[in-house]
């Protein structure tokens, strides 16, 4: 049967869908210059065989009860009622709730799940664990930007004004002589943005700027990293070496006296430190561009002819989130701003510095007038957090202290994980160290529609509903669309969405009103909406009523061009408008930062060795970036993501010159190794990527062949069996799964399919 179009959203972009008996019809919104491809992932996605179908109980959890247990990941699951799902899951964190209160429940969960603001996974779970359950422990910031998030506040102020609303590509297609991005601009990566984008509009400005004259320089492994658009240059550096190339830059502008000490002068604090620094004062080592040289792999004359050509141009410098998912990742984020600085650019028009432009589709653009409103969390009775790349230290190590932004913390003692709208074993590093932790709990809750790696090491899975099969309103806070989300189907066999799920959790444990407020899911969307309404009308903007709204399917909203308020205001007056940070000013030396007594960050920045480097034993660089056919690892069974495998596995990128010298041909099977484990996956030889270094995306979904080995061997190309999970410092504790070193050989072993889409026994 063929159902007429109906309005709808995902975090890659706004859509009509049509059901076509199992199968849907996509068509991108018509204003979207530049639809993604991503859509397509949801054409087969409804009835895929991957889909949880009813509620599942682990079979040793339910045999044996709660408690740490080793079968986790390679165990069977029994079909339950609703009715004993729910019943189970109640017992369960009544009994957590009452031996451990809110210290022995994590409330996991990422905000990616669904581009609705209402059933936004990871805002459901929190709400009810703080209303129903009186709190939980909690992390903070992300595995994308958890260097940066905590760094940028300290030395030049709010992460926002800087990566949403430093400068908007509309000044860079006006005014920008060089764009010299670090990590690249990627295309595949601002296809996406958290509650959706209805308008693609980055590869447009690229060209736009390009034909103006703006010169687009990636400094970057990767060629892709940069479109053809942008008709730009590729520098190519060691993974990892780009803190050891800006100051190989800096040393050459302060030795050709061509840094702006006027604008170092009256904005910034700590310019002599750093000098300092360079020179060698502090610890005889010269960092000129010969030592950058030899360490980042651009030769001295190539560097100097670099800095020279930034001089006198208006710049902006860009540094991309894979810079600071990395070993002592503050170091990047931090010295691109001290080379704008030192270059005079922030705050002109076009130039500057801004983090993470082209990371999302949200950033560069102009902001909304008022925001549409969020579920309210409820208040958390407990102030216990990890910062989030650290679950597998939390739970190896109860007890244990850590360093974290200035604080000393313990890792607390967790019983129960709920987890809602989310999938650790895409995110996090080293899969066989995060299995080993998932296996001390008593007890891991998972809402998920699909039998994804992590809802495989659950004790209870409750199948939840796809963003395609409930109603909700998508919009977010650059995105001038505000869309109704209608349902294309019914839910999937016996699936429920979250807030049903949590409404009827609430009820047994005698909490139903604190957290549903007396509404039904309309109820919550109708309330968001008449919020929003009265929030326009404070500036005499009247919008539809909610009916006419979600007839329309979609409305449009007022918005204001303040890119770069913060720091234009700043510019023109520090003393009037100064940063938010405790000098006021840019903080090129944070004495903040250097109280803290982190030796691997300290209170300016820095060149840190790795511990990760090529050896003889793993002599290649291995870069885990984000996928190109698919959010993170979401519908990687999709038709999109599908069409970037070889034969059901993900594809390795590797130059020719690698391949090569080990006897590898396009499309051969290889096997990627190190000490934590081995990765089989797809050849594909390419001159796109320097020669040292190879590319894996994440996302494919954890397949195993024994789930329980202490190396195990993925076999559909998960790059996250490789990658070290530690954290960036000691400030921060960030992800430090961009990037680590393998060893790649043709697979000499027996192939077996693919089996990550198939449920378990």
């Amino acid at each position: 049967m063929t159902q007429k179009p109906v309005m709808h959203s995902a975090h890659w972009g706004a859509f009509h869908a049509q059901r076509e008996g199992e199968h849907l019809r996509v068509t991108p919104f018509p204003r979207d210059p530049d639809p993604s491809p991503l859509l397509q992932n949801f054409r087969h996605a409804l009835h895929h065989p991957a889909r949880v179908a009813r509620p599942m109980v682990r079979r040793g959890w339910l045999e044996n009860g709660p408690g740490p247990d080793q079968r986790r990941g390679a165990d069977e699951y029994v079909a339950v009622s609703w009715e004993e799902a729910c019943q189970r899951v109640a017992q369960e964190l009544k009994r957590v709730g009452d031996a451990h209160g809110p210290a022995g429940i994590f409330g996991g969960s990422y905000g990616w799940s669904s581009a609705g603001r209402f059933h936004h996974a990871q805002s459901q779970v929190h709400r009810f664990l703080n209303t129903v359950m009186g709190g939980y422990v909690r992390s903070v910031n992300s595995y994308s930007s958890g260097a940066a998030s905590v760094l940028l506040p300290h030395i030049v102020g709010d992460m926002t004004e800087i990566a949403r609303r430093g400068v908007s590509w509309e000044e860079i297609a006006a005014h920008s002589d060089i764009v010299l991005a670090f990590g690249g601009l990627a295309l595949k990566n601002s296809q996406v943005a958290s509650g959706g984008l209805s308008e693609h509009t980055e590869r447009g400005f690229m060209r736009q700027a390009a034909q103006r004259g703006t010169r687009f320089i990636s400094v970057s492994p990767l060629k892709s990293d940069l479109p053809d658009e942008a008709q730009g240059e590729w520098l190519a550096l060691r993974p990892g070496t780009d803190a050891a190339f800006m100051l190989g830059l800096l040393s050459v502008l302060i030795a050709d006296g061509l840094t702006d000490e006027a604008f170092l002068a009256r904005y910034c604090v700590g310019w002599p430190e750093m000098v300092a620094y360079l020179r060698g004062e502090e610890d005889g080592v010269v960092r000129d561009a010969r030592w950058a040289a030899e360490i980042c792999g651009i030769s001295s004359e190539a560097i100097g002819t670099f800095a020279r050509r930034l001089h006198g141009k208006r710049v902006l410098v860009t540094v991309a989130h894979a810079l600071q998912r990395a070993e002592h990742g503050e170091q990047p984020v931090w010295l691109g701003l001290v080379l704008a600085a030192a270059l005079g650019q922030p705050g002109l028009p076009g130039g500057g510095y801004t983090y993470a432009l082209g990371a999302l589709g949200h950033y560069g653009k102009h902001h909304n007038l008022v925001s549409f409103p969020a579920l309210p969390q409820g208040k958390n009775g407990i102030d216990r957090l990890i910062p989030v790349a650290r679950i597998a230290d939390m739970l190896l190590n109860p007890g244990t202290p850590f360093d974290y932004n200035g604080r000393r913390l313990t890792y607390p003692h967790i019983r129960l994980a709920y987890w809602a709208g989310g999938n650790p074993f895409h995110h996090h590093q080293d899969l066989a160290r995060l299995r080993r932790a998932f296996c001390q709990l008593d007890t891991l809750i998972v809402h998920e529609s699909a039998w994804t790696a992590s809802a495989r090491h659950a004790d209870i899975v409750l199948p939840a509903t796809m963003t395609l099969e409930r109603e909700d309103i998508g919009g977010a806070p650059t995105d001038r669309h505000l869309v109704a989300m209608q349902p294309v189907a019914a839910p999937y066999a016996e699936a429920k969405d979250d807030y049903t799920i949590f409404s009827e959790l609430a009820r047994r444990l005698g909490r139903e009103e604190a957290f549903t407020e007396g509404r039904d899911a309309r109820g919550w969307l109708q309330h968001h909406y008449r919020q929003l309404q009265e929030k326009l009308a404070a500036h005499q903007v009247t919008i539809p009523e909610f009916g006419q709204f979600w007839q329309q399917g979609v409305i449009e909203l007022p918005q204001v061009k303040d890119g770069g308020r913060m720091i234009n205001a700043f510019r023109a007056d520090p003393e009037a408008a100064p940063l938010p940070t405790p000098s006021g000013k840019i903080e090129i030396f944070s004495a903040t930062i250097a109280g803290f007594g982190y030796e691997n960050c300290p209170g300016h920045p820095v060149w840190r060795e790795p511990q990760q480097k090529p050896d003889a034993d793993h002599p290649l660089w291995l870069i885990a970036n984000q996928p190109a056919t698919r959010l993170h690892s979401q519908l990687d069974f999709g038709e999109y993501s599908l069409s970037g495998k070889r034969g059901g596995r993900e594809v390795c990128r590797l130059n020719s010159q690698d391949a090569a010298a080990r006897g590898i041909a396009d499309g051969d099977i290889i096997e990627l190794y190190n000490d934590r484990g081995h990765v089989l996956a797809a050849a594909r030889l390419t001159d796109a990527i320097m020669p040292g270094v190879v590319q894996l995306p994440t996302g494919a979904w954890y397949d195993p062949v024994d789930p329980t080995a202490a190396r195990p061997l993925c076999r559909h190309g998960n790059p996250n069996v490789l990658t070290l999970d530690i954290g960036t410092s000691s400030l921060t504790q960030g992800c430090s799964g961009q990037i680590t070193v393998v060893q790649v050989r043709k697979f000499a072993g027996e192939v077996t399919p693919v089996q990550a889409f198939i449920p378990p026994q």
